[in-house]
């Protein structure tokens, strides 16, 4: 059962009041289910099903998006029943390169200690042929919820596959920081800085996607100590996905 904070409500009200003006120039929304809510190789899920709605809504360059996933009482984001992410951002075009800034705030419900934290990020994304090739960066400034800062690198191509309705998708990034308190640090970095990668593919018909996931990391394992580690669900896996747009 979710245990509502006080915060989430508040801002996704917000989020509804203000919502008619955006949507003068254009919403949209979705919901997906997948097999794990992965983020960065690391599970949010305890490694198990879970759901999640998004919405969106643009005007005058600037996009907000708020989006809420089951957390099935995570035991990395101290017992959460679910995360509402809150994303506010602009992109920019300089000839031919897409650049994008954006603000992150993840918002917990259901723990038992308060684990909200943001995040500040930027990227560059540019079109070549059929593939299309995105770097960027997220940065955490230093949080009592994170156990620090948290600093994460990362590129992901993806391109049609010739002759068929899939793309192909691949990423790599790279999560580093500074620690003030070493057991919550271990939350978004079990075992110490890593590395993640993601190798998948996916089909689109309509407004229906479906996609299949390898990700992975070289969390160490032995490094990983306290509950936020949750060393049970850092690595290798195969995800499947199934998402609906509106």
């Amino acid at each position: 059962m979710i245990r509502p904070i006080g915060r989430i409500p508040a801002v996704l009200g917000l989020t509804l009041t203000t919502a008619p003006v955006f949507a003068q120039t254009s919403t949209s929304a979705g919901i997906e289910a997948t097999t794990d809510e992965n983020r960065r190789g690391i599970s949010w899920s305890e490694g198990r099903v879970s759901a999640s709605g998004d919405v969106t809504a643009s005007a005058y360059g600037i996009d907000a998006n708020a989006r809420i996933a089951a957390l099935r009482g995570s035991a990395r984001h101290d017992g959460a029943d679910a995360v509402a992410d809150l994303t506010l951002g602009s992109g920019w075009d300089v000839g031919a390169v897409r650049l994008r800034a954006q603000g992150i705030a993840h918002l917990f419900a259901g723990a038992r200690r308060d684990m909200d934290y943001a995040e500040l990020g930027g990227s560059a994304s540019y079109t070549y042929g059929p593939a299309y090739l995105t770097a960027g960066i997220i940065w955490a400034p230093e949080q009592r919820a994170i156990g620090g800062s948290n600093l994460y690198l990362y590129a992901n191509a993806s391109a049609g596959v010739p002759g068929t309705p899939l793309t192909a998708i691949a990423a790599l990034g790279h999560s580093s920081g500074s620690v003030t308190d070493p057991v919550r640090a271990q939350r978004l970095r079990p075992g110490g800085d890593y590395a993640d990668w993601r190798l998948g593919v996916e089909y689109r018909r309509d407004r229906l996607t479906l996609g299949v996931d390898y990700v992975g990391t070289d969390v160490s394992q032995a490094n990983m100590v306290g509950p936020f580690a949750d060393a049970g669900h850092a690595g290798d896996r195969l995800l499947g996905r199934a998402r609906l747009d509106f």
